[in-house]
């Protein structure tokens, strides 16, 4: 049986699971838009592609190496908290 406590707890871990798979490509866009923004800045260049094609290419980058990670992480959390509510164990 669900009771509130249980589901908050698994809502809460959810969401922290969320957090931290989330974090590295966060990171990659973060650094990816400052360090293009300070270029833009140092040289006066002011172009709107400028921006977008670097943060996606870091966001890609990070996602592609930090794959196996985010995976690990959800099908742990699954496997060891949605799967056991799911068949009542």
């Amino acid at each position: 049986m669900l009771t509130e406590a249980i589901f908050y707890d698994t809502l809460r871990q959810g969401l922290w699971i969320a957090t931290i798979t989330s974090v590295p490509i966060l990171t990659a866009a973060l650094f990816a838009g400052v360090s293009v923004g300070l270029f833009q800045a140092l040289t006066s260049i002011q172009e709107m592609t400028l921006t977008f094609v670097p943060k996606l290419l870091a966001i890609l980058l990070v996602f592609w190496m930090s794959m196996s990670f985010m995976t690990n992480t959800l099908v742990s959390y699954f496997q060891d908290r949605i799967l056991p509510m799911i068949t009542g164990g």
